[in-house]
């Protein structure tokens, strides 16, 4: 992997610690990069022996910003994190030339109304989204849910409220209802309880004043592979399914580790 042809230098231009666990980091990006909104891509750091460690991280900023936006969790005693944890701004990072990843509107083949929940880091993919305009010209509703441990976790919040603000939006941002989610603690305007729970006792819909159906409904979930199980099980018992190329569905997933 340390062929110069696969990936690109960057450079840091910020990070931002949200909380001892969380932070935001943001680089230069190469002319000639292409991602889908929802992609992951690869980053590298260079350790002081000359290795790279890789870790792949889904896109926060927009396919047409002029800079990279990445959301991290720090891994306790995770290679990755450690090096990256000691970069300072201007320092640089390796980034792959290709994005990757299936969590992107191509999943769906149709739908009236687009469920996008996510978990801890999970929200990246869809903050890029909600950036790009296919969403909003797609889906007639779009119903972002945002699970975090504590009200302090629940990052990107600015961005989020400010959507309606953007002016290239004005007109399509009445479509969407935010429902932000805090398991561990109670915290004011969030619910309070697992996700799989609030879509088993009815409050999530009640919430979002949507119905959850198998003919409208197109769910994208991203977090852990434990959360996405779960969920993934109860969307099932409503006829929910996972789309495939060979067989279009309802569900779309992305798993973080």
């Amino acid at each position: 992997m340390s062929s110069e042809d696969k990936f690109t230098r960057q450079t840091l231009l910020d990070v931002q610690t949200l909380t001892p666990t969380l932070f935001t980091l943001r680089t230069t990006r190469d002319a000639g990069f292409r991602f889908r909104a929802g992609q992951f891509v690869r980053l590298g750091v260079e350790k002081a022996d000359g290795s790279v460690v890789w870790r792949a991280y889904s896109l926060v900023s927009a396919p047409h910003d002029e800079h990279l936006e990445f959301f991290s969790i720090v891994v306790p005693g995770g290679e990755f994190t450690s090096e990256l944890s000691r970069l300072r701004v201007g320092d640089t990072l390796l980034v792959e030339k290709m994005a990757t990843g299936y969590l992107t509107l191509d999943r769906f083949v149709d739908g009236r109304d687009l469920w996008l929940l996510g978990s801890g880091t999970g929200i990246a993919p869809f903050l890029s989204m909600l950036q790009d305009f296919e969403i909003w010209e797609r889906f007639e509703r779009i119903v972002l849910v945002y699970s975090a441990r504590t009200l302090a976790e629940l990052a990107y919040q600015d961005m989020i409220h400010g959507f309606a603000e953007l002016e290239h939006l004005a007109e399509y941002t009445h479509k969407l209802t935010y429902v932000s989610v805090v398991t561990r603690e109670q915290a004011p305007g969030c619910l309070n309880a697992r996700i799989t729970q609030l879509i088993e006792n009815g409050e999530l819909e009640r919430a979002a004043g949507l119905e959850l159906t198998p003919e409208h409904s197109r769910v994208m979930i991203c977090g852990n592979p434990q959360m996405i199980d779960d969920i993934r099980q109860c969307l099932k018992t409503r006829n929910m399914n996972l789309s495939l190329t060979r067989r279009p569905g309802q569900v779309a997933v992305e798993n973080y580790w």
